[in-house]
């Protein structure tokens, strides 16, 4: 293509600085018809969107806030209670301690008092029994001492002779 040619297409008194009236006009409808659409109906929906999802990052941010707040709270009333427990049968057990002390030392005590029960019972009737041995062999005593006495003297002796 020449440059002769090229002029054709380019209206020598039309140039890039002097557009068609027509088509500037054309442009600048389209243009507006373009920024309209976008500005009535596509750009309210993004902002929508956009808003919607900051609020539910800000929301969420925020609810995870809370339950890390309440999670801390529970957290700290669990402690509480764990420590409280632990007193409670540091408690019982030191109570129990003291109990299984009385409690062996009354054992100890009855024993030591049917031990002695039993001694002194024992004691007694050992005594008793020693005591009817001792008459028991006494009187036998006398009986041999007599029947010896009688056999080494001949005769009988004592209460054998009447």
């Amino acid at each position: 293509m020449t440059l002769a040619q090229n002029s054709t297409i380019f209206d020598m008194d039309l140039g890039p600085l002097n557009p068609v009236t027509a088509e500037l006009i054309l442009g600048v409808v389209l243009f507006a018809l373009t920024f309209l659409i976008l500005a009535k109906g596509i750009l309210p929906k993004i902002n929508r969107t956009l808003a919607q999802r900051e609020d539910a990052i800000a929301g969420g941010e925020d609810r995870a806030d809370g339950l890390r707040a309440q999670a801390a709270a529970i957290r700290e009333q669990y402690e509480a209670e764990l420590a409280e427990a632990r007193h409670e049968a540091a408690r019982i057990r030191s109570q129990a301690t003291e109990e299984g002390a009385a409690a062996i030392a009354a054992a100890r005590a009855e024993g030591t008092r049917e031990r002695e029960a039993i001694l002194a019972a024992g004691t007694t009737a050992i005594a008793a029994e020693r005591e009817s041995a001792e008459r028991e062999l006494n009187q036998d005593v006398e009986a041999w001492a007599r029947a010896l006495a009688g056999r080494i003297v001949g005769e009988p002796v004592g209460a054998d002779r009447a």
